[in-house]
């Protein structure tokens, strides 16, 4: 599967729903309106075909992106409706741009019970097992990229140190 089809898949089905049935409304009324426009002066032709595509396209993308704001904030153990709330009211999709710059990382999975532990955690809540590589002198979580433990400076091993 591609990550975009596992991106997808996260978005709940009554979002999907609703953007269809949405969309498609918004979409058949503006068509609607500029054909029989209720001054009766005529619409151009272009602009019947291209605004109610324009229209659907828009709200279509806008209720899918909510959607998606939903169903990844609940994956990721956020406050999933508070965030829905945010993307839907604040105008202009400021609400969904924030929630892209400030959502949490993917939860990681114990690698014994399998639990989902949130991204803050070292260990698991469930088993108490390391989901995060640790340093061996201080115990605090470190990055797999680090030489060096960030906290008390101690020599990480697996990573060779450069001769000073």
């Amino acid at each position: 599967m591609s990550k975009l089809s596992d991106n997808l898949r996260v978005i709940p089905g009554p979002a999907k729903v609703i953007a269809w049935i949405a969309s498609l409304g918004l979409a058949g009324l503006i068509a609607y309106v500029l054909v029989f426009p209720p001054d009766k002066k005529p619409t151009p032709v272009a602009a019947q075909a291209i605004l109610p595509i324009l229209v659907f396209a828009v709200v279509f993308v806008i209720v899918m992106l909510e959607g998606y704001v939903y169903g990844d904030a609940k994956r990721r153990g956020m406050r999933y409706v508070m965030w829905t709330l945010l993307a839907i009211f604040v105008p202009d999709a400021i609400g969904i741009i924030l929630y892209f710059v400030l959502r949490d990382p993917l939860p990681a999975t114990c690698p014994k019970c399998g639990t989902s532990v949130i991204s803050k955690l070292t260990f698991c809540p469930s088993c108490g097992t390391s989901v995060k590589p640790t340093c061996p002198q201080c115990g605090k979580p470190v990055d797999l990229s680090w030489k060096n433990c960030g906290h008390c400076g101690a020599a990480l091993p697996g990573v060779p140190q450069r001769a000073a």
